[in-house]
């Protein structure tokens, strides 16, 4: 072989490897973004608001996929549910005399998946299919498969993720405390006297009041009674805002949600943010 021609040899190679690790790339963040988007989403924070570093959605489709045995397990089923559906597809979508080659069998097999294939349903789909080109019109398939398999499951694990740790007895988020000037803050406790509540005095709302007072007056945990026990959870910290919310006990139900507290704190000033849905524990 001439110099040339393993020149040539190694610069396709080179070539196709750029081109699958870039491919690769493009589905684990959009794995990680589906994640990410899920798992704030369970605490009524857009993603979008959040400036966090792009690196990080290559990074998080681990968890998504490696994150334990049983998230792997789940993870090969549907690879292989995918898999299926991609040569169903392009079966459904093929000509009728690629897809029917002759043969003298009469199976009912055979005779139901011709059935199959000429119902009126998929004519159109495969009137539309011959519109591309034959290597085009698989790759549209491959790739509209693989993102509805990563969609599936970067929000299956978002919202499981965010579940778990939205109860106290399984959360993974850091115990938070927050102090604050008592004229900054229209929640929390003055540190010398916590049983009496703080003025209200110059401070303004807008909004549901009933998700104020559900959360005035529980700021702090009451040591004597269990029941009535509130950890505070830190969510996330992002461009000056603090997200806090108090978890939930272990009983709480899938579609329930905290409450969520959006803190600023720059500039000195310190507003404050209650995000809910309409299910909350409290």
């Amino acid at each position: 072989m001439s110099p040339s021609s393993q020149n040539s040899s190694s610069t396709n190679l080179l070539g196709s490897f750029a081109g699958l690790v870039g491919v690769f790339s493009i589905f684990l963040y959009f794995l990680g973004w589906i994640y990410r988007w899920a798992y704030f989403g369970f605490f009524q924070i857009e993603v979008t608001s959040l400036s966090l570093p792009l690196e990080s959605f290559l990074l998080v489709p681990l968890q998504a996929i490696l994150g334990n045995f049983w998230i792997f397990f789940r993870a090969i089923f549907v690879l292989i549910v995918t898999l299926l559906l991609m040569k169903a597809t392009l079966w459904l979508i093929s000509s009728p005399k690629a897809s029917t080659a002759p043969s003298t069998s009469k199976s009912p097999i055979s005779r139901f998946t011709q059935k199959l294939h000429s119902f009126w349903l998929f004519k159109p789909l495969r009137s539309f299919a011959q519109l591309f080109p034959l290597p085009l019109r698989h790759e549209i398939v491959v790739v509209l498969w693989i993102l509805a398999a990563l969609f599936w499951l970067g929000r299956w694990q978002g919202n499981a993720d965010a579940y778990r740790d939205a109860v106290n007895a399984t959360s993974t988020r850091p115990l938070v405390t927050l102090v604050s000037p008592s004229d900054k803050l229209a929640l929390g406790r003055n540190l010398d006297d916590l049983l009496t509540n703080p003025p209200l005095k110059g401070s303004r709302i807008i909004g549901d009041v009933k998700q104020f007072r559900q959360i005035f007056g529980r700021e702090t945990n009451d040591t004597t009674n269990p029941k009535q026990l509130i950890v505070w959870r830190l969510l996330i910290e992002n461009n000056n805002w603090v997200y806090l919310f108090p978890a939930m006990p272990s009983g709480a139900k899938s579609n329930q949600r905290p409450p969520v507290l959006a803190v600023n704190t720059g500039d000195g000033r310190v507003q404050l943010l209650i995000l809910s849905r309409p299910k909350t524990f409290l």
